[in-house]
């Protein structure tokens, strides 16, 4: 969620509504969560939504007293069935026309919110999400700007938390079969062969460049989040600087105003330096 909000002009005073799926959610995360929502407001009402009386959301109950969030009981009526998304779906409605917010939060990897997410980006309220690796590309790409759960800092993953985390126990490699992290360069090479990534990268230099090729870094990084919910970390980069030079597809230089500037290496017809 990097440099959202310097683009959206964020301030404490700003209301959130964090609403949380447990049912699709660890809650070794929920403190890192709030800890980034800080950035761009305060998560005023918080709920988490979930049958209470399963075995499997035991991990989250320290959790809700722990954080102040409120825990909204929802029965599983039907076999099958999740009335959880239903019952958050009901809330936000609810809250987007009782309640003067400026965001929504919504922490879950099912993409049946995506519809969701449309409809209150439709009524001016950005939506930021949170979820597994195997969240779906629609409810990612709907939100304002999505993070995934394993780029926060968070708490260890507990039996719990594994069970409902993006890849089952049983499917992980034994640790004496585990490859080793791949090097700075083979990683930069895999950023610049994702054409979505590059192809909105380009975009965002291309949205904030000056007459003389270069574009400030801060204005290509906030050019880039009104394309698409591009968030570094999910890229293995701190920020967007760290993003663009790790593609290897971009100059970057500090000028003489001391600021960070990127252009982009295909256009021959930049200047040597900013302001030139």
């Amino acid at each position: 969620m990097t440099d959202v909000a310097e683009s959206s002009g964020a301030t404490p005073d700003r209301k959130i509504a964090l609403l949380i799926d447990a049912d699709n959610v660890s809650h070794a995360k929920i403190g890192a969560m709030l800890a980034e929502l800080s950035k761009y407001g305060t998560a005023n009402i918080r709920r988490a939504y979930g049958n209470w009386a399963a075995d499997g959301l035991k991990g989250w109950k320290d959790k809700l007293h722990d954080f102040a969030i409120r825990p909204i009981q929802q029965f599983d009526y039907s076999q099958g069935k999740n009335a959880t998304d239903i019952a958050l779906v009901i809330d936000a409605m609810e809250l987007l026309y009782t309640q003067k917010l400026d965001a929504f939060c919504l922490a879950s990897s099912d993409a049946d919110f995506t519809p969701l997410v449309m409809q209150l980006k439709a009524n001016g309220h950005e939506v930021y999400g949170f979820g597994e690796r195997k969240t779906p590309s629609p409810f990612v790409n709907a939100c304002t700007t999505f993070l995934y759960l394993d780029s926060l800092d968070g708490e260890p993953e507990d039996a719990a938390a594994v069970a409902t985390s993006a890849v089952p126990a049983a499917k992980a490699k034994p640790a004496a079969r585990t490859k080793a992290a791949p090097s700075a360069k083979a990683a930069g090479k895999a950023l610049a062969m994702d054409t979505k990534l590059v192809t909105t990268l380009r975009g965002g230099v291309e949205a904030a460049a000056r007459d003389d090729g270069w574009a400030l870094m801060s204005a290509a990084g906030s050019a880039v989040k009104r394309q698409a919910p591009i968030e570094p970390r999910n890229y293995g980069a701190k920020n967007f600087p760290a993003l663009f030079a790790a593609t290897g597809l971009f100059e970057i230089v500090k000028g003489a105003d001391g600021q960070s500037y990127v252009a982009d290496k295909r256009n021959k017809d930049r200047a040597k330096a900013p302001g030139e």
